[in-house]
């Protein structure tokens, strides 16, 4: 029997949320339909509670029965409130957050085994709605309503360290520190351990000297002890590490090479203090295998470390366009104090090279800015009075002064960097497989080590017990897999951060992935294809009068009117003053009249001229042609003849033609969305080039246009930027919010471009598409090199070489696919997006 139940919801933040429980909930063959907010879910079907409950917590988030069903609650309207949101409108008001977001940063992960075992710790703990774990960064970025001392109480007991930094700029510093202290160490044991296993390794190879005899079992009894001195200078953290796994109950990448190194060094000193117990073939010392195989995986992990801080550029640059202290203007003259104790409501004072230190206002003044770090767009905009600056802009040119309104972490600046943090801790689908595969990869390495050594000792050739040995360790150290953990966070921190640099935030990394599968855009067009405000395109005129007195004297009757069309005509006209307007009279729906300077004027559509008996005759085949291109035309009679005609039309943005030009040489499909007439929409789409056109849809049917598509198998894109977008962003695979947009729209986006411009929509999918390449690359080159490394390294071609895969190439292979891994993902700092 089919009823209905009502969840409380946690942990969804935005559209994209939404739209991936209700997927989830609706794929269930019990389900019947779901309506789900960011609050809660309404569910018709036959399925139980239990059971829908599990699926929003495989989805990664949480879910609770409600007593009774409740109302589903109206959708947001523009008069409501908006959720937080980035956009450079609602700067300077940060809306409340529901959760509170906590950073980690983390000691002691090796492995995605070790970020799978971090994170299920994080989210059992009572109040975390969502733990996502970082292994480029070492961190993780917890939200809920969770303690943060249960945090680090719960990665502690995993086998991990914790400390909580709140604050971005403390979060900065100690993690250099950090990281400055993890190269140091990693780079003086690696010298330690490789200045003294090189030669030892040169030695033993001269004369055979590996093989124990009694000539120089003396001498290998005191390397053994020197040898276990430097393998606990050089790799106690690979021990330590790999004993908190064991008393966990798990086994990590440290755990592959305490076990390599440790079962070495084990038989090479068994060797030397009992050999009578070993055939003298067996007698093979593998001391230098030991620290080598340290020493290569150190510097392995060193290399890694420094390519690892590049992948934070992006990230770090932005940090670094604050400045350390603002300029206040006080009655007793101009001082310099930190930027720290800058308060919303404070007067500061920007010069020419100055940097914005927070969001504020323009009071007075006027000056260029160069805010190609917020947008991407590298022309300088002037601003004035009344405009709105943001923290890490330039001052190119000119001075102002400017009241304060956000501070500290709620500017603009702050926000973007918050996000982009948020979306650099995010995996897409792709990502969690490696996750999961690497939850089961080591002990399923282990298994495959002590099975292949097995087979070895029972079938292979004498010495049986050496080849065991060799086989099982080198097993063991070709198989960490750092690579594997490191292939999806390293790309994601790239991709994530050079898309910041490009003026494109990325809400997660699964925006990243369904980005990259898109293969059809739908444009709304006001605000989005044009520029949303009307415009003079054309000026016609009669009688001999002049282009310039036209627009003047349609502007001296305009310039007390606030309609969009009014102010068109009064932004385009040189000189609108109209001291002499007299008997000004507004005619609804037709437009105004007015004596000015003893002319009778007429200023309207053309039924008001007919009305006054003025003969449109002459302009009746313009009236067409203009209104057939979707502009709006107005006329203009002076004494009773017609003397001009303005053409008002939303116009393309100037950039539209040749992004949209560059989309299609993409391949996209181009589809404008819009609740316009057909004609109108129908000439904008003719001059933009577009494919199709859907006009005359309300914002509901939006959404349902959408999902047709979407039911033809098509991969769709919204790009919009007003709250009547927001439930087709919603409904779109990929939601994409103009900069300048509503909240709302925003919200529902799972990627913002910061500047209005449409070529922000093309670098939006180029950088996707490359950056999953780049995943899929990493995860290929980690799951070859394993596939391959690991049989070779079980001897398989032994039987058509004779030869066998040592512990040291082992190693240095190991450290050699984890720094490659990284040094792929580097290449997105430099990626480009194609130009036509």
């Amino acid at each position: 029997m089919s009823h209905t139940l009502s969840l409380a919801l946690d942990g969804l933040s935005c559209g994209h949320c939404v739209k991936r429980v209700k997927e989830a909930l609706e794929q269930r063959d019990d389900v019947d339909h779901a309506d789900v907010t960011q609050q809660e879910a309404h569910v018709s079907g036959q399925a139980d509670a239990a059971a829908l409950i599990a699926t929003i917590e495989q989805a990664g988030y949480h879910a609770t029965l409600k007593p009774a069903a409740s109302p589903k609650p109206e959708p947001l309207t523009a008069s409501e409130p908006p959720p937080e949101a980035l956009t450079t409108e609602s700067a300077s008001h940060p809306a409340d957050n529901t959760q509170s977001t906590h950073m980690l940063l983390i000691e002691g992960m090796s492995c995605a085994s070790c970020v799978s075992r971090v994170e299920k710790a994080l989210q059992q703990v009572t109040g975390v709605s969502q733990a996502r774990v970082n292994l480029g960064e070492r961190s993780a970025l917890v939200l809920g309503h969770a303690d943060p001392q249960q945090l680090v109480a719960a990665v502690d007991a995993a086998g991990y360290g914790a400390e909580v930094v709140d604050n971005e700029q403390d979060r900065r510093e100690k993690q250099q520190h950090s990281a400055r202290s993890a190269m140091r160490r990693f780079s003086w044991q690696a010298g330690v351990a490789l200045a003294f296993g090189v030669p030892l390794m040169i030695w033993g190879m001269v004369g055979d000297n590996m093989m124990l005899t009694d000539s120089n079992q003396g001498l290998w009894r005191g390397l053994g002890m020197l040898t276990l001195l430097i393998m606990v200078l050089t790799g106690s953290h690979f021990y330590r590490s790999a004993w908190r796994s064991l008393r966990n109950g798990s086994a990590t990448m440290d755990t592959l090479v305490a076990l390599g190194t440790g079962a070495a060094w084990i038989y090479s000193f068994s060797v030397v203090l009992w050999p009578d117990f070993f055939p003298p073939q067996a007698r093979h010392l593998y001391f230098e295998a030991s620290v080598m195989i340290l020493g290569l995986i150190n510097l392995g992990h060193a290399l890694e470390q420094r390519a690892r801080q590049r992948s934070s550029e992006a990230l770090e640059r932005l940090l670094d366009l604050t400045p350390a202290q603002a300029r206040l203007v006080d009655p007793g003259g101009d001082r310099m104090i930190p930027v720290s104790a800058v308060t919303s409501g404070m007067t500061l004072r920007l010069v020419t090279g100055d940097r914005v230190p927070v969001d504020g206002e323009i009071s007075t003044g006027e000056a260029w800015f160069d805010e190609a770090m917020l947008t991407g767009e590298a022309v300088p905009q002037t601003k004035g009075s009344g405009a709105a600056i943001f923290a890490g802009t330039l001052v190119q040119d000119g001075s102002v002064t400017f009241v304060a309104r956000a501070t500290g972490n709620d500017t603009t600046l702050s926000r973007i960097i918050r996000l982009v943090r948020q979306a650099q801790s995010s995996k897409p689908d792709v990502g969690r497989l490696a996750d999961r595969i690497s939850a089961v990869f080591v002990p399923v390495v282990v298994l495959i080590a002590l099975l292949s050594g097995a087979v070895w000792y029972l079938f292979g050739p004498q010495p049986q017990i050496a080849y065991m040995l060799v086989i099982a360790t080198t097993v063991l150290i070709i198989a960490c897999p750092c690579a594997l953990g490191l292939a999806t966070p390293m790309s994601i921190i790239a991709g994530v951060g050079r898309a910041a640099e490009l003026g494109v935030l990325v809400r997660d990394a699964d925006a990243l992935q369904r980005a990259s599968e898109i293969d059809t855009l739908v444009f709304d067009k006001t605000g989005t294809l044009t520029a949303g405000t009307p415009q003079v395109s054309e000026v016609l005129t009669w009688g001999g009068a002049r282009r310039e007195d036209v627009l003047n004297t349609a502007a001296a009757l305009e310039l007390t009117s606030g309609h969009p069309l009014a102010k068109a005509i009064v932004e385009a006209a040189k000189q609108p003053h109209a001291p002499g307007l007299t008997q000004f009279r507004t005619i609804r729906g037709k437009g105004v009249s007015g004596t000015l300077d003893g002319r009778t004027l007429l200023l309207g559509n053309v039924a008001l001229l007919q009305d006054n008996g003025v003969d449109c005759w002459a302009a009746e085949a313009e009236i067409a042609r203009l209104t057939q291109q979707g502009a709006t035309p107005v006329l203009l009679a002076e004494q009773g003849q017609l003397t001009g005609l303005m053409a008002l039309r939303d116009a393309l943005r100037p950039e539209s033609g040749a992004a949209l030009k560059r989309l299609h040489q993409q391949g996209y499909r181009l589809i404008m969305l819009t609740g316009d007439h057909e004609k109108t929409a129908r000439a904008i789409a003719d001059e933009a080039g577009i494919d199709e056109v859907i006009a005359g849809v309300l914002p509901e049917g939006k959404a349902r246009a959408i999902a047709q598509l979407q039911q033809q198998g098509r991969r769709v894109a919204m790009v919009g930027d007003g709250i009547n977008d927001a439930p087709a962003l919603a409904q779109a695979d990929v939601g994409i919010a103009m900069g300048g947009g509503s909240d709302v729209a925003v919200e529902t986006a799972g990627i913002t471009l910061m500047r209005a411009d449409l070529n922000g929509v093309a670098d939006a999918l180029a950088l996707s598409s490359a950056t999953l390449r780049n995943i899929r690359q990493n995860l290929f080159g980690a799951f070859i090199y394993n596939s391959i490394g690991i049989p070779v390294a079980a001897g398989v071609l032994y039987p058509l070489t004779g030869t066998l895969l040592s512990p040291i190439v082992a190693g240095a292979a190991m450290a050699l696919s984890s720094i490659t891994v990284v040094s792929n993902a580097n290449r997105l700092l430099r990626y480009r997006p194609p130009r036509p």
